[in-house]
């Protein structure tokens, strides 16, 4: 709990959870309104609502980080509190299915710009590996309470107030987020190292983030494991009403148990996920997780060929066991991101994680949804495929060593970057930490007669 010590993470935890359970708020509201206005294709209007997020997630959360890197850090993120809080507040007032469309489009929009460069924030304010560290955990587990709290606090509104009315609690931790960003005095990331880093042009800044994960090999290890964990959280967030009401002819209360069955495993990982990144590479503990969400879908997918009626332990057992799987493959991916890049790098990094990351879960869903309504022993296999593919692609990437200063050669001359170089015939020979940046456009390569990797 040390990271408590540091008064402007404090404000901004506190900002992340208002906002959360604002959004968890919102998730209960938006499905009463789509039946309200909708009826038995709420269904339809939900799903519709779901692309429009996962496609702004995808798209525009670059291009946005892009505008934002010209921007200062507190206002833009104000500034998208306030863009949200004022959708949440009219939300209430809606009376056709398209101004639902209309003002989810702006409202996730707003979060594909907030939600990356907020990440990016945190490893600015706390510089110390096991501070930050803690930091994603504390994240981890705000995300997963807020799943099992968001719920129960609609009830207890809904039992006093209109089902439209909850939006105005989105809007109020909308607004509170906004307050506490204001009151913190965030650091202004610093432009990345290189040549031509003081202006580069718009079409760059929107791709940058993007061509530095697909050139740091530890950066295209985690594109598989963002993979594995859609694959795995998709079957759970998807099917779980399917499996628990369809086929085990379960009741509502019966659906939230095993939904937080999930939600417990993740929270006990995130508890001690600090300590074991003490003793364990973020390499060892990720491709460890993914290797256990392919190896329960796998299994999964076994066991319920068996008749209903055998179900329920293994779903419950794997369901916790995803849940955990999950929290350990997914919350070292900050600390690899912050490895991985310059400060001035890190908004466009989470960025493209961000795009990653939720196009995975896009596809996921898709196939989740579609495959579970056929077969769920189906399902489990489709999906278990999917994830075995992503740890296959993650452990071709990811190399065993993986230091963080690399030894390489640069093959033309830069006297400013090069003056603690040795020269010799294949160029200029020096070790330090390497990122991907104007100076290092590629991951070094060992060539043929050369004793140390070229750039």
């Amino acid at each position: 709990m040390a990271v408590w010590a540091n008064r402007t993470y404090r404000r901004l935890f506190a900002a992340q959870v208002l906002a959360l359970v604002g959004t968890g708020l919102a998730t209960v509201a938006l499905g009463l309104t789509a039946y309200r206005l909708a009826g038995p294709d709420a269904g339809l209007v939900l799903s519709t609502a779901l692309a429009i997020k996962m496609t702004a997630y995808v798209l525009l959360a670059p291009v946005v980080t892009a505008v934002a890197d010209r921007l200062p850090r507190r206002a833009f993120l104000v500034a998208a509190d306030v863009l949200r809080m004022a959708v949440a507040a009219a939300l209430p007032f809606v009376g056709h299915v398209w101004q639902v469309y209309l003002l989810i489009a702006v409202l996730q929009s707003a979060s594909a710009a907030f939600t990356p460069t907020f990440q990016a924030t945190i490893p600015a304010v706390l510089p110390d590996e096991a501070d930050y560290t803690r930091a994603l955990s504390l994240s981890r587990l705000a995300y997963d309470l807020e799943s099992l709290a968001s719920p129960v606090l609609a009830a207890a509104l809904l039992a006093v107030v209109d089902a439209r009315w909850l939006f105005a609690g989105t809007a109020v931790g909308f607004a509170a987020s906004a307050v506490l960003v204001l009151g913190c005095a965030l650091p202004t990331g610093r432009r990345p190292a290189g040549r031509g880093s003081g202006r580069r042009r718009f079409g760059d800044r929107i791709t940058r983030g993007l061509r530095i994960f697909a050139a740091t090999p530890r950066l295209r290890a985690v594109i598989g494991v963002d993979l594995a964990v859609a694959a795995a959280g998709a079957m759970v967030l998807v099917n779980t009403v399917v499996i628990v009401r369809g086929r085990l002819g379960g009741t509502d209360p019966a659906v939230a148990l095993t939904l937080g069955v999930s939600g417990a495993g993740s929270i006990v990982a995130a508890l001690l996920l600090p300590r074991v990144l003490t003793r364990v590479s973020d390499r060892a503990v990720m491709l460890g997780a993914t290797a256990v969400l392919g190896t329960v879908l796998t299994g999964a997918a076994a066991l319920t060929v068996a008749p209903p009626d055998s179900w329920w332990p293994v779903v419950l057992a794997a369901w916790a066991l995803i849940g955990a799987a999950d929290c350990l493959a997914q919350t070292p991916i900050g600390r690899l991101i912050r490895r991985s890049g310059h400060p001035g790098d890190l908004p466009a990094l989470f960025a493209a994680q961000f795009t990653v990351s939720h196009l995975g879960w896009l596809a996921a869903y898709l196939l989740a949804g579609v495959l579970g309504a056929v077969s769920v022993p189906l399902a489990f296999a489709v999906l278990a495929a999917v994830a075995l593919a992503g740890l296959a692609q993650a452990y071709r990437a990811w190399p065993v060593t993986d230091p963080d200063e690399v030894e390489h050669v640069h093959t033309e001359p830069d006297p400013e970057h090069l003056a603690d170089a040795a020269g010799g015939p294949g160029g200029w020979r020096h070790t330090h930490r390497l990122v991907i940046d104007d100076r290092h456009r590629r991951w070094p390569t060992t060539r043929p007669g050369s004793t140390a990797p070229t750039t």
